[in-house]
Parts: structure tokens; sequence; C-alpha cells
């Protein structure tokens, strides 16, 4: 039998071989593949588009259950409430983000480009350039694995933070105890963007941060901007075969902050008391530059690098391991520590591997 490599499944490019594998193409194939799982007593990995996963070269242990379910229906649109659009988890994110901006509904347009499956957004509260999904999630309905039951949160349930939610609090390896199926967005009718909260994209733009813009003109000014940095998906360019941002901006007690230099940036961290700092900042500041690790003599053997565009992205230079990728993140994190004595953090989801 042909076994599945997690590198086929995620952007890393990384990743052994799956004991086994699923793919669920519609809500019942979701439920009936988790259930039979758990009644097996097997240890359950959920992918969407795989681009928030580092696994291990030992491959994974269990079942991995890909959610290939696609489609997104229009409950409502009106010129008072917007649209209410429910997504199916499995549907490609930025296709919708697209479809939405091209049918004047406004408020997803700064998140274009972001790989991975929908299903994935509200577990991560996945955001970008000022913008995050929680601005626009009226609910996610899900598999509740310990009741055994659908339960349904709404956007005050899930608890959204920085780069969390409940769903992610709950998830343990990459599984998960609420299983996606379906996100309902609500989203305002119009041509114009949510207001433009992100200085960079406001100046690509030449509009003044908290202004709107055009939806179609946000669109197209992130997507350059992410394809500038290597976070856009392309099968030519091994800047792309990454994770994404590989760590997570931290948020420290602003008496922390003051320890480092002058020009650090620091930015709201939504709690008082609290900042949130760059963490590519933080990386270049340590003495890790763009493309970091592309020596032979490095601790990856020039196998696995920081991205040549941009320090948060750990790339697969073509014949990378997860063990050479995660040597490279934990180098970095080490350095990081040892500089300004903070500790970063993963974005992705680390299976089997530790840093």
């Amino acid at each position: 039998m042909t076994q599945t490599l997690l590198s086929e499944l995620t952007t890393a490019a990384v990743g052994g071989p799956a004991s086994r594998y699923l793919e669920a193409h519609t809500e019942a194939e979701i439920i009936d593949a988790v259930r039979s799982a758990d009644a097996a007593g097997e240890k359950l990995l959920i992918v969407g588009g795989g681009s928030n996963l580092l696994v291990a070269d030992a491959g994974y242990p269990g079942t991995v259950l890909k959610i290939a379910s696609e489609g997104f229906t229009v409950n409502s649109e009106d010129s008072c409430g917007g649209v209410s659009v429910v997504v199916q988890a499995g549907h490609n994110w930025d296709a919708f983000v697209e479809h939405a901006v091209l049918h004047a509904w406004s408020g997803v347009e700064a998140l274009s480009g972001i790989p991975g499956a929908t299903g994935a957004t509200p577990v991560q509260n996945v955001g970008a350039y000022g913008s995050d999904v929680s601005h626009t999630i009226a609910s996610v309905r899900t598999w509740d694995r310990g009741t055994n039951a659908v339960k349904t949160f709404s956007n005050s349930e899930l608890k959204f933070g920085y780069r969390d939610s409940v769903l992610k609090q709950t998830t343990v390896e990459g599984s998960p105890r609420y299983v996606v199926l379906t996100v309902e967005f609500q989203l305002p009718l119009g041509r114009m963007s949510a207001p433009v909260r992100y200085a960079e994209l406001a100046r690509a733009l030449g509009v003044e941060p908290g202004k709107r813009a055009y939806a179609n003109d946000v669109r197209r000014e992130v997507l350059r901007l992410r394809a500038s940095k290597g976070m856009v998906f392309d099968p030519a360019d091994r800047d792309t075969y990454s994770t994404g941002s590989f760590f997570t901006n931290p948020v420290v007690p602003a008496a922390d902050a003051t320890a480092l230099p002058e020009g650090a940036p620091q930015y709201p961290a939504g709690a008082e008391g609290l900042v949130k700092l760059s963490a590519a900042w933080l990386i270049e500041h340590s003495g890790f530059a763009k493309g970091y690790g592309l020596d032979a003599g490095s601790v990856s053997g020039g196998r696995a690098s920081l991205s040549t565009k941009h320090t948060l992205a750990i790339t697969n230079r073509g014949n990378a391991s997860a063990a050479d990728m995660a040597a490279v993140a934990r180098e970095v994190r080490r350095g990081v520590v040892e500089h300004f004595g903070i500790e970063l953090h993963p974005e992705p989801l680390l299976i089997g591997l530790e840093l």
C-alpha cells in the first residue's frame, strides 16, 4: 500500500508518512471519519491547506484527515445587514476572499493571499495587514469530539485573541476537540474596504491609516506586498516553501519593552500594561539576516534557511527535512533570547517536533 507523505500535504513540503490517510469532502464524511478514528482510539491529525503545519520526518502515527469540503452558501444579503455567507471548512481561503472582493462584500480584502483552508482561519484567528478574521466571523459550526455532537460557537464564545481562540486552546498536537465544519461570515456590502489599519499598506495605497480604499485596490496591493516577501506560494520560488511566519510577534509587559534599544517597534497589544513587539525586528537585530542558514556549514547544512525575502519565514531550499527546519528555528530562537531575553513562540503547529 502506498503511504501518503505529509510533505505532499504541506506548504513546507516536509514530513513523513501518515499511518492512515483519509479525505472528507462533505460535512457528513468529516463527522464519520472523526467518529471512526475516535472509536478506534487512533490519534487524529486534521489537515486543511497544510500551510500551518510542520510534521516530523518520522510521520504521523495515526489518522491524517484532510478536510476537502468546498463551496459556500449565501444566507442573506441586503444593504442594511450586509451579507451572511456560510463557507465550508475545506474551501480555499483566498478563493473566498477573491469572490468577496469581486462581489462587493467588504471586510476580508486585507487577508488576501493567505494560504490554507477557510476552516483553519478561526483557529488561529488568522490575520495580516491590520485585519483578522475575528472582525467578520459571526459563528463557527464544529463537531465536538468531547460530546459527540455538533456545537456552534458565536463570535464572543470563540474568545478570539492575537493568533488565538478557544478552538486553538483546545487543540493538542494538531488534534482538535472541536473540528470545524463551516464558518459563517457577516460582511458589509460595498466597494470600499474596511478601514486600512496597517501603515505599510496605507502607504502603498496612498491613504492615511484609518481611511478606506477600494477593496479591489487593497487586494491588489496586499498580494503584491505578500509576494515581495515570499508569502504567496510559487512553485518556482523556494522562498515560498514555508509555513509562512514561523514566529508570532511576542506580547510582553510594557516594562520589559523599555529595556529594548531605541527604535525597536512596539504596538498596542489590546490589553493594559502589555505591548506587542516585532518578531522580525528582534530576529534581524539578533544577527540573523535574510537567507540565514543557506551556508553549507549552517545548522541545516544549507538545506533550510530563513527566507531571502523575509526573516520571519523558515524555508525548505529543496531537500530539507523537518529536522533541518526545526534546527534553524531553534538557532534563531536561542539567539533572540541571548540578545534580548525574549522567547519567541512558533506560529505553526509542530507535530512530533520540539524547539
